[in-house]
């Protein structure tokens, strides 16, 4: 179960900070692009700011914006570094909510987490690596719970559209009985240098990742009285959906069955089973034999990096790339012999929805009416229904289909 937060609520102690939201990693390709979606979408009276190591970069960055609204030439501007943490510390507590960018999480990330822990400050980043996740549990929960922050990982395509979309299920379902969900997810877009980077580390320590899973699971334990798990699958073709599925190792399915733990609404016994979608069988193999290969790279470092050099790290694509791009996530869920399919979609997203995804997520911890939660939550936790309608008026469908 979550946290709630403690009686002595720092809430108005964060109230006197100078900023309610700060973006890390601004000047990178996604940092830049959520600074830009803010520029464009923040409400009036936000007070927020950009952070970087160099303050040029920074102020190039500035000035883009302050195309967009003149009034942003007096954005403010922080210097703060991830292997710094005293910088640190002192942009912690300033704001009310970070905004990282800054990955592969696994090498950059556990010193701000450290800081937004120790400040009860919000937190927010795009990682998709498990092994990530669980140790920034084992190390900074109960510090956040003490503190009142809210480490909310995993704010983009990696695993909103999962996850929100599997409560949105959920909350059509009204199921009591044990349900049985699947996701599959079909995507046409390019993927970033930065998101390659994260799933070659992690696809290379593999070990490492089970035994911070098997840490986690020790310490965290099990909702009581209930059942939540991601359930692996097998490649198949799916009847109501026309597809072929193949199951998708990604961090998804773990936030997904981590909601379900927290949350009385998934029922008494819930499963989710993780898929990606492919039209005809010639795909399905040809993307079977692609994960081989890349799981086998990440095995070898020359490999590994060679791979990882053909999408450096802070490029992406153009804007007419990013606007033919799109997602779908289809949920079915099984219930008592009830069937029910709904639907999560949008643009681009490894760029532009991302982006959209974990600025929103920013502004609805530093300004909605969320449910009180401390420690690491997940996006179904922290603020679902607050979320989902910000995303909805921001141009992502939750739907039902049939």
């Amino acid at each position: 179960m979550p946290a709630e937060r403690p009686a002595t609520d720092p809430a108005s102690v964060r109230s006197g900070r100078d900023h309610d939201v700060v973006v890390l990693g601004a000047t990178g390709f996604t940092g830049e692009l959520t600074a830009t979606y803010l520029a464009e979408h923040a409400p009036a009276g936000l007070r927020w700011a950009l952070a970087g190591r160099n303050r040029g970069k920074l102020e190039a960055v500035r000035a883009r914006l302050a195309r967009i609204d003149p009034a942003l030439t007096a954005l403010t501007l922080l210097e703060a570094d991830s292997s710094d943490a005293g910088s640190l510390r002192e942009l912690a507590e300033s704001t009310r909510v970070v905004i990282t960018t800054v990955g592969p999480y696994l090498q950059y990330g556990e010193p701000l987490v450290a800081a937004c822990a120790a400040a009860g400050t919000d937190y927010v980043d795009l990682t998709g690596e498990p092994e990530f996740v669980d140790r920034m549990y084992l190390e900074h929960h109960d510090r956040a719970v003490e503190s009142g922050a809210r480490l909310v990982h995993a704010c983009g395509f990696d695993s909103i559209p999962h996850d929100l979309g599997a409560w949105f299920t959920m909350q059509q379902l009204r199921s009591s009985d044990p349900v049985r969900l699947r996701g599959v997810v079909r995507a046409g877009g390019t993927f970033s240098g930065g998101t390659l980077a994260s799933a070659m580390g992690a696809m290379s320590r593999v070990r490492q990742m089970r035994e911070a899973m098997v840490a986690r699971r020790g310490k965290e334990g099990r909702p009581e009285g209930r059942k939540s798990r991601a359930v692996s699958g097998r490649p198949h073709r799916d009847r109501t959906l026309g597809l072929w599925l193949l199951p998708l190792p990604t961090i998804d399915p773990f936030v997904v069955a981590r909601s379900g733990a927290a949350l009385d609404s998934y029922g008494p016994d819930f499963r989710y089973t993780h898929y990606a979608g492919l039209k005809t069988l010639r795909y399905a193999v040809g993307g079977v034999a692609a994960a081989t290969g890349l799981v086998a790279a990440s095995q070898v470092g020359p490999l590994r990096r060679l791979v990882q050099r053909k999408a450096k790290q802070g490029d992406g694509p153009s804007v007419a790339r990013r606007a033919e791009s799109w997602f779908t996530v289809d949920f079915i869920a099984e219930s008592a012999g009830r069937t029910l399919h709904t639907r999560v979609c949008g643009g681009d997203p490894g760029y532009s929805e991302t982006a959209k995804m974990l600025a929103e997520s920013a502004l609805c911890l530093a300004l909605d009416d969320n449910p009180s939660t401390s420690g690491q939550v997940t996006t179904a936790t922290a603020m679902a229904e607050n979320l989902v309608a910000r995303l909805q008026r921001a141009g992502l469908r939750f739907e039902t289909v049939g």
